[in-house]
């Protein structure tokens, strides 16, 4: 993302009439090149990713990848995903309008906005307070009003909510937390990358049937892990 200023963009450029066109364009080309060229069709996710500010919830030294194709580092060993995995993440859901979604490993907020523009009430927890409070802050200036973030063992879930129609992690775990899938009501879905750290993961689409698990393997993922 070039400044045409000889360094890397900042957040007074960011703000700048100059600043907020370059920002959009790199948003469209980003939804463009790595999102819809991926056949990821939803026209409510594309509308999400093309809208929502992702320069926002990245650390200022990194603005000018804030729309790279990878994902990038935002504190406490925490990272934000690539935009294209955010997008079929949502995707895979399903979502509607009307459904109630716990996100577990919010990390910085920005899937949890994403997916506020798809559900009707969104759920996030993380276990690193820092992020948590820098979420909160952000969602609330971004108007993502039906978006509630918790600070604690995601795990566990979110009782007092449940039981949710959607759950997605947004980090690895070795099984299905037993919480979690407890948590999912009946003909819900889950998405979660199965796996150990630094091995082979799978994210997976996992539907709770009357006769139990129904589950879909999509692609080879890396995350950071659930702990």
């Amino acid at each position: 993302m070039a400044t045409g200023r000889g360094q890397e963009p900042d957040s007074e450029w960011a703000g700048s009439a100059e600043g907020q066109a370059a920002l959009r364009e790199a948003r469209e080309a980003m939804v463009r090149h790595q999102i819809a060229a991926r056949d990821v069709r939803d026209p409510r996710v594309l509308e999400a990713m093309r809208t929502l500010p992702r320069h926002r919830f990245v650390p200022e030294e990194l603005l000018a990848q804030a729309y790279a194709d990878w994902p990038l580092p935002i504190g406490a060993g925490q990272t934000i995903s690539q935009p294209y995995i955010v997008a079929a993440m949502a995707e895979a859901l399903e979502l509607t309008g009307r459904e109630r979604v716990l996100e577990v490993g919010s990390g910085c907020g920005y899937m949890a906005a994403v997916l506020s523009a798809l559900a009707r009430e969104v759920y996030g927890m993380d276990l690193e307070p820092g992020l948590c409070r820098r979420a909160v802050q952000l969602l609330d200036q971004l108007g993502c009003a039906n978006v509630q973030i918790r600070c604690g063992d995601g795990a566990m879930g979110w009782p007092e909510h449940a039981p949710f129609d959607a759950i997605m992690l947004s980090c690895a775990a070795t099984a299905i937390p037993g919480p979690l899938w407890e948590q999912l009501g009946e003909g819900g879905r889950m998405i979660l990358p199965l796996g150990a750290h630094g091995c082979a993961q799978d994210l997976e689409l996992v539907r709770k049937t009357p006769a139990g698990k129904e589950v879909t393997s999509l692609m080879a993922v890396s995350f950071v892990p659930l702990r």
